[in-house]
């Protein structure tokens, strides 16, 4: 999926592909009907009266204190600064420092930023404040993000009551309890609500000797995190309602930023890959498995070489015949012949018609060139383009195709498949 020049640059795997792929099968990949999840992320209680004022050092000290309960695993410490008598506080901060040790999360720091001015209730009130953070053994960076903080007014100190909320990230460890499944090569974490962690565990792990097989030299570790709902992925990427309604899972900085040389992390969908069968659920973790070894979320290359290599991983060693797995490009050129180019940019928008056709049509590119001159052409190609060299001379260089010839090639490919 594309995004605008000043939004983070992200990789998804669209719900519609999904469908149209395993729906035409008739096998494992089927999409299900759509259900209620809630959303876990911390919602602040009903305005009731504006806050007394409060000085920042009170509430700086407060936060200094959260950190100090998460980086020394002190759930009774963090219990210690919801405000008197709230058990559903209480047990909400302790709930973060078990997300935290079982994330093992270091470089963890809370800055207060500014009281951002919207009371919540009585004596209650947001504020802004700046939080790091990385997975050790996984995160070779640190995350930072500006987050809310939920604080009240509670005798002679600031309290705190939570993190997260709509106007800002919300990170998912630090918006509710999460379930973590590690091994030495994955790191999975998923929000109460978002379904069984042991499934989305499974399909992390076997997603990783995928790309393995074709990206050998890959050994960094995946992170897949599965927020509570669709909405709570918004929120924790600090996307714009509806962004992800047909994404199934996407690859993009863990904090939501477009800072360089960011953690990148998979995000799944649970509204959207909660639904899917087996086959389909890994085709799609695979795909972003392969987007985050090739640093697919910072790369300048084509779309239709980002999403079409990460389909071809994932779809490499999947038992389909290609009139199957590639239905909807197949229809489309039935119904108006094939494209005239390789999809553009904005072919890839998540809103846009027909997108599984759009991501078939480019599999089915990188497909072409891995039959003509071989996987290890394709992946010479994919590379050489990643780090800066035209497509034009890239694809000579490793396959003796010029675009006009794979173009054309592919539309000859794409009739005769519809015919």
């Amino acid at each position: 999926m594309s995004t605008a020049p000043d939004q983070p640059r992200r990789a998804g795997r669209p719900r519609w592909w999904v469908a149209g792929l395993m729906l035409c099968v008739l096998v494992a990949a089927a999409l299900v009907g759509w259900s209620a999840t809630r959303d876990d992320t911390y919602v602040a209680p009903t305005p009731r009266a504006a806050r007394p004022s409060v000085e920042p050092v009170e509430a700086g000290t407060t936060l200094t204190a959260f950190e100090q309960a998460v980086i020394g695993h002190d759930s009774d410490a963090a219990r210690e600064l919801a405000p008197e008598g709230d058990a559903a506080a209480a047990d909400r901060l302790a709930a973060l420092v078990t997300n935290a040790e079982a994330l093992r999360v270091t470089d963890f720091t809370v800055r207060y930023v500014d009281d951002d001015g919207a009371p919540t209730g009585e004596g209650e009130w947001t504020a802004a404040v700046d939080v790091t953070w990385r997975f050790r053994g996984f995160d070779r960076v640190s995350a930072r993000a500006e987050v809310s903080a939920h604080l009240v007014d509670d005798g002679d100190r600031v309290a705190l009551t939570g993190f997260g909320g709509v106007r800002r990230v919300s990170p998912v460890w630090l918006s509710g309890p999460v379930d973590v499944r590690r091994t030495p090569a994955t790191l999975v974490l998923v929000a109460e609500g978002a379904g069984d962690a042991d499934r989305y565990a499974a399909r992390a792990e076997a997603a990783v000797p995928a790309v393995r097989r074709v990206l050998p030299d890959w050994r960094r570790g995946l992170v897949v995190e599965v927020p509570g709902s669709a909405q709570a992925l918004e929120q924790a990427l600090r996307a714009t309602a509806g962004d992800y309604d047909q994404i199934a899972a996407v690859t993009t900085a863990a904090d939501g930023s477009a800072a360089p040389q960011s953690a990148v992390h998979v995000f799944a969908n649970p509204d959207v890959f909660g639904g899917l069968r087996p086959t389909g659920a890994q085709v799609v973790m695979s795909h972003e498995a392969t987007h985050v070894a090739t640093g697919a979320w910072d790369s300048r290359a084509p779309l239709w070489l980002l999403e079409g290599f990460a389909d071809y991983v994932a779809l490499r060693d999947v038992d389909l015949p290609v009139e199957r797995s590639a239905a909807q490009i197949i229809a489309a050129v039935r119904r108006s012949g094939p494209p005239r180019t390789l999809p553009d940019a904005a072919a890839f928008g998540a809103r846009t018609p027909r997108l599984g056709a759009t991501y078939e049509s480019a599999w089915l590119a990188c497909r072409l060139v891995a039959e003509e001159a071989g996987e290890d052409a394709l992946v010479a190609f994919y590379r050489a383009v990643d780090r800066g060299r035209s497509v034009g001379s890239a694809l000579v260089a490793a396959s003796g195709l010029t675009v006009a010839q794979l173009t054309g090639e592919w539309r000859d490919y794409l009739v005769g498949l519809a015919a």
